[in-house]
């Protein structure tokens, strides 16, 4: 069974940064994908960034250009750096693994606020 743990929310000034990183552990499939979506209040969730299995990434159009999004095989990690952050990037994110099942991350809180 593959658990996430998720790490690196917290409180940012608009304009600043965060890193998050979701940490898988467990059987790991070789052709799992790995991403990041979020909730925000009175929303659906929704993709923020994705990455393959050999290291393809897709962002949503609100991500791109101040998101990156990395996965280190090795550690089963991955990381989302999220520069110029926005009030709009207020939200619940969390860590999806995908390959032969998809499992959620418990999420963790984002909140850009002067």
């Amino acid at each position: 069974q593959v658990q996430l743990v998720e790490s690196g929310g917290g409180l940012a000034q608009p304009g600043g940064s965060l890193r998050l990183s979701c940490k898988a552990s467990g059987r790991i499939a070789s052709i799992a994908s790995m991403g990041w979506y979020r909730l925000a209040p009175g929303d659906k969730r929704v993709l923020v960034a994705s990455i393959s299995s050999n290291n393809i990434p897709l962002y949503a159009d609100s991500a791109e250009g101040r998101f990156t999004i990395s996965r280190d095989n090795a550690a089963n990690t991955v990381h989302l750096q999220m520069n110029s952050l926005k009030p709009e990037d207020t939200a619940v994110y969390y860590c999806r693994y995908s390959a032969y099942t998809t499992l959620w991350g418990q999420g963790i809180q984002v909140t850009v606020s002067p």
